[in-house]
């Protein structure tokens, strides 16, 4: 999902087959559900778990995820070696695409009735840990000594340790080097170029390419770019007491500049950006060369590589200053591993966290799908087994990890109304129906909202 262009849901947040591109939709969809979530955990705030053990010693936990035919296949896999490990426990999958995931796990919940297992996501895990509706796995046998400290990080609060991460991501630009050539235009230098490069190339790129491939994709229809942005220019998206971390004026400067792109055709119309929204991922911009530049997370590489037929390349994000390190790019956990507070097998469970998080043998059947392994040493043992795509961002991530900023703050509750948030009010922008200024409040009035609700 495109982190300025359309998200993948990170949810699918991370999906990596392009011929399931709803299971590997864009970040933007994350807000979709937001108030659902909320309403219904509010109702209840715990839910269930599996059946009690059986005569026979046996144990039954279900796994729910999000994501299509290839996750399941490889997440089923690693189910498999699992069991083959632990004959006297059975996971009972549990899945279906990102758009009605979390309709579904908010009702479960209410009704005590959650997967023992859940696959959670970076918007929520705050939403659920804090009703109490997820387990503090740091009171269970989980090795954590290998994993990403920033990843790990990423799923500790105040209600302990709630979520695994399930994988490592980090914000991207993905450049179509055939759209380029094309055009005649030298690729840029991700380690010096600044935001007026940025404006500078798409636009050339566009104007020296067939009507209707552009520079770049439009950013704006979701929160993960304003976050981007924002901590550039020294804000952030959210603070540590869980309120917003930025004024108005903040992403009124932040759709300034996007009106400036679509003036000098860097980026596409607003009705064009409208009609990409609704585009599946091997339909998007990039993999069909329409658009020379745009912005996903990095473990969408993979996907996109096939949609488009040819070999993409990863930069990183223009800066201020012209260098990578004032870029504030950080690892994201893609997904977590995290479970209900109310399962009535903690141990067992825990352990199956454990295995998917450290034990090689869910490494080689799950891959990269979630994103670049965690664990650092399973990461290292499942390198021959990779794709040269999966390679390729494994290297990204490594490479940048020295110019990492400091990670930023977890979305509060009611975060995952953000996202619709920001899509809405960059087409009222982008069809000039409101003003910048007119925009960034209406706008930061709604999310001050959607976080103290």
């Amino acid at each position: 999902m495109p982190l300025f262009s359309r998200p993948a849901s990170a949810a699918s947040h991370g999906a990596a087959e392009a011929t399931s591109a709803r299971a590997g939709r864009r970040l933007r969809r994350t807000g979709a559900v937001a108030a659902a979530a909320a309403v219904v955990l509010a109702l209840s705030a715990c839910g269930g778990g599996a059946a009690p053990q059986s005569a026979d010693g046996k144990v039954e936990l279900r796994f729910s995820w999000w994501g299509g035919d290839k996750r399941a296949q490889l997440t089923r896999a690693a189910i498999a070696a699992f069991e083959a490990e632990n004959p006297n426990i059975k996971i009972k999958p549990e899945f279906g695409d990102w758009s009605g995931y979390w309709d579904k796990l908010a009702t479960q919940v209410a009704a005590n009735d959650a997967p023992d297992i859940i696959q959670m996501d970076e918007k929520y895990i705050t939403e659920y840990s804090s009703r109490g509706a997820l387990l503090d796995l740091s009171k269970y046998q989980i090795d954590t000594s290998k994993l990403d400290e920033a990843a790990l990080n990423a799923g500790k609060s105040e209600d302990g340790l709630t979520g695994i991460a399930a994988g490592i991501n980090a914000a991207t630009i993905l450049a179509n080097p055939a759209v380029f050539k094309a055009a005649g235009v030298a690729l840029p230098d991700d380690k010096t170029w600044t935001w007026d490069d940025f404006e500078r190339i798409a636009a050339e790129v566009t104007a020296k390419s067939p009507k209707g491939t552009y520079g770049a994709a439009a950013y704006g229809t979701d929160e993960a770019s304003l976050g981007v942005w924002l901590r550039q220019n020294g804000k952030s998206l959210y603070t540590s007491d869980g309120k917003l971390g930025f004024e108005p004026g903040d992403i009124a400067e932040w759709w300034a500049f996007l009106k400036e792109l679509s003036e000098k055709k860097a980026v596409p119309s607003a009705s064009e950006v409208v009609e990409a929204e609704a585009a599946a991922l091997d339909q998007s911009g990039l993999a069909t060369g329409k658009n020379g530049l745009a912005f996903w997370w990095s473990n969408q590489l993979p996907a996109l590589e096939k949609a488009a037929g040819g070999e993409l390349q990863i930069l990183r994000f223009p800066s201020k200053t012209g260098s990578s390190a004032d870029a504030k790019l950080w690892y994201k956990a893609s997904q977590f591993w995290s479970a209900s507070s109310r399962t009535k097998h903690p141990e067992e469970t825990a352990k199956f966290i454990n295995f998917l998080a450290n034990n090689t043998k869910a490494g080689e059947a799950l891959l990269a799908d979630r994103g670049v392994y965690p664990n650092s040493d399973v990461r290292a043992a499942i390198a021959p087994k990779l794709t040269p795509a999966d390679i390729k961002v494994v290297k990204f991530i490594d490479q940048i990890k020295g110019e990492l900023g400091e990670a930023p703050a977890p979305p509060p509750k009611g975060a995952g109304a953000i996202q619709e948030i920001v899509k809405r009010y960059t087409s009222e922008v982008l069809f000039n129906r409101l003003s910048t200024e007119e925009a960034g409040k209406k706008a930061v009035d709604e999310m001050k909202s959607a976080i103290s609700s």
